[in-house]
């Protein structure tokens, strides 16, 4: 998710919004021509650092595979924001695809960026450091256990999480460790780390408490950040916000949520030391971050909803570079269709001046940076369904500045445009992708594609030669609706499918297409649906509802709702959405289970699931195909030895979208 390290002043964050209109989205009027040639690999940019004094961008970078199913490389890439080629550091690990740097932060003060580097079948983790001008990356430390998030005070003292001894990686969506031996007798815990010169470790914060995001104080005495006791992965749901003491290590309670439908994400300390702000909301999964924008006092207290009126959701925050009481919060938005850029006190003053929007695109992973003269730069990876993504760069001139080229010649697979409908009296949006080129002489079969979350929501991301582009190239049209429960216009419409899975948002996705099939040639007869995660649970459930589409692909789906409450990792993410546990009222969660409604099932179905899925476990993949096997409705169901939630291993992505494409191939051609 968009992390903003330091914010810009206000006017130089808007400059940098009217920039990206004027520089990036403008370039859409005249998007590249398609060429004779073969469209090269896309460039992948993971994430991108600016250093403090806004000379250099850091990026993490990667090329599609030139053959489907096989392994890339990632590669630590450092440019100069003046010109000139791009360095490709030298990691000490490669060329193995298993070396993978991670986590990248420059010093405040000095021309080095940091990174973690995970090396191949190790299982430790290491801390280096590389000069941006050259030279060899040096190991600053290695560590027995995980390594995330290395900060540094403004002072120069380096912090880290660290986990010792880990049994798995850190998150949900990571492949769980295997579920043998006595359980829930041991969890592993992620604590704040100072990193000495010498290399050597101390903890800053307590053995109890599993800390998921952190932010220095600026006197460098200690951090804030969120925490919960107990196993990590299960409990960001209900972690509160803590202030910590680097001297001994303590943790002081100074915020927890009033009521468990607000998660807390991006905390940030301001200049003056005195407040923390932070996203509060329902949030669905960790990394996923969307609600309004708070204000409370360091020192512990109420806290304050400075967005109340907000019809959009914050997504990423920071503090402007103003110093005491001029100091404001910088925040971006997504607003629909648009993303776009605030300002408020913490007070609740917004911005007198009406937002200028990003526009219809996604600036994933902004950087931005207060430099030594007052100024302000930022950097950031943007990218719409037509333009692939680039870095893009603004140092407070009128005009921003694209510093990445390696996607210039990417031809687009997709022409993309915004649907709006009005389904139960609210405004609803999604987006429609289809093949380039003029309207076809017969009407297309479409695919709905149900985002995950449910707490998330569609944003424009280039479609380059897998996934749905391999459905765009089989000749269907792609539906990606934003329905109740999305982000995007403000916590109301976010929190609207509580208690309500599977019915008001279904009734949204319904009318969406029924939107689509007035403006665009969209055989009805011919609809096909998917989804990952809670979009396989739609699609699951979509099934049992309705005979309008006539095949469906599920993946990691949840078929029993009760059953899955005492099966997967992280059950404190259902009380917000179901109001109590299954034990207290199972009827809650019967009301939404496809498999109470198995037998109106008709629709051919393919499922797949990873084989240690913490998050939506295979037994609800393999419950669902042994009911359609039973009911002889056409179904086929693969697990993914070793894989997660989110499948990793290029050959069994490329597997996926294989057998997705022929089974809508099968049954709606």
């Amino acid at each position: 998710m968009p992390r903003l390290l330091r914010a810009a002043t206000p006017a130089a964050s808007f400059a940098f919004a009217a920039a990206l209109a004027s520089a990036f989205i403008g370039a859409l009027r005249t998007p590249p021509a398609a060429a004779a040639t073969i469209t090269p690999p896309l460039h992948a940019f993971e994430s991108v650092a600016l250093s403090p004094d806004g000379r250099y961008v850091a990026s993490l970078e990667s090329d599609e595979a030139a053959i489907e199913g096989t392994p890339t490389q990632t590669h630590l890439v450092i440019r100069r924001t003046s010109g000139g080629a791009p360095r490709t550091v030298a990691l000490p690990c490669a060329p193995s695809p298993d070396c993978v740097p991670s986590d990248l932060v420059w010093y405040p003060h000095a021309e080095h960026v940091a990174f973690v580097l995970r090396s191949p079948k190790a299982t430790t983790r290491s801390l280096f450091e590389v000069d941006a001008t050259g030279g060899k990356p040096h190991e600053i430390l290695r560590f027995d256990g995980l390594l995330n998030a290395p900060r540094f005070s403004p002072a120069g003292a380096l912090a880290v999480l660290a986990t010792a001894g880990a049994h798995k990686e850190i998150g949900a969506t990571q492949a769980g460790a295997p579920i043998v031996g006595e359980i829930g007798t041991s969890a592993d815990e992620q604590r704040i780390a100072l990193v000495a010169p010498s290399g050597r470790v101390r903890f800053a914060s307590p053995p109890d408490l599993f800390v998921y995001e952190y932010d220095w104080k600026p006197d460098g005495s200690g951090f804030v950040g969120t925490a919960a006791h107990g196993n990590g992965d299960n409990n960001w749901w209900i972690a509160h916000l803590y202030a910590f003491d680097a001297a001994n290590a303590s943790a002081t309670d100074i915020y927890a949520p009033p009521n468990p439908q607000q998660q807390i994400a991006n905390p940030r300390v301001s200049p003056d030391g005195t407040t923390v702000a932070f996203i509060g909301g329902i949030m669905s999964d960790f990394g996923s971050t969307g609600g309004d924008v708070f204000a409370v006092p360091v020192a512990g207290g109420a806290a304050t909803d400075v967005t109340p009126k907000l019809h959009a959701s914050a997504t990423s925050l920071a503090w402007t570079c103003a110093r005491g009481a001029t100091s404001a919060i910088a925040f971006t938005t997504l607003e629909a269709q648009n993303e776009a850029l605030h300002t408020v006190t913490p007070a609740g003053a917004l911005d007198a001046t009406p937002p200028l929007p990003y526009g219809p695109v996604s600036a994933s992973a902004p950087s931005q940076a207060c430099r030594p003269d007052g100024s302000a730069a930022t950097a950031s990876v943007v990218q719409t369904f037509e333009r692939a993504p680039a870095i893009v760069l603004d140092l407070g001139t009128p005009h921003a500045l694209q510093l990445s080229h390696e996607n210039d010649a990417q031809v687009p697979a997709v022409r993309a445009r915004s649907i709006a409908w009005t389904s139960d009296a609210r405004g609803v949006q999604g987006w429609l992708l289809e093949p380039p080129g003029p309207a076809p002489a017969a009407k297309r079969p479409m695919i709905l594609s149900v985002h995950g979350g449910p707490s998330a929501a569609n944003q424009p991301r280039f479609i380059g030669r897998t996934g749905l582009a391999k459905l765009i190239r089989a000749g269907y049209d792609v539906f990606l609706p934003n329905p109740r429960g999305s982000f995007g216009q403000g916590e109301a419409f976010t929190l609207g499918n509580v208690a309500d899975f599977g019915y008001g948002d279904l009734r949204d996705d319904l009318a969406g297409i029924d939107a689509v099939e007035k403006v665009a040639p969209v055989d009805d007869a011919r609809l096909g649906i998917t989804g990952g995660s809670y979009g396989g649970f739609m699609t699951m459930w979509t099934v049992t509802q309705t005979n309008r589409f006539k095949a469906a692909v599920a993946g990691a789906g949840i078929a029993n709702w009760v059953s899955y409450y005492g099966e997967n990792g992280i059950d404190q993410w259902m009380i917000p959405f179901f109001g109590a546990s299954a034990y207290d009222d199972p009827a809650a969660y019967r009301k939404s289970s496809p498999i109470d409604f198995i037998t109106h099932v008709r629709t051919p179905t393919f499922a797949y699931v990873g084989e240690r899925d913490v998050e939506c476990p295979a037994p609800q993949s393999l419950e669902f195909w042994h009911a359609l096997e039973t009911l002889h409705v056409p179904t086929q169901l693969v697990i993914y030895p070793g894989e997660g939630h989110r499948l990793r291993k290029p050959a069994d992505i490329a597997d996926v979208s294989r057998r997705t494409v022929a089974w809508f191939d099968r049954y709606l051609k």
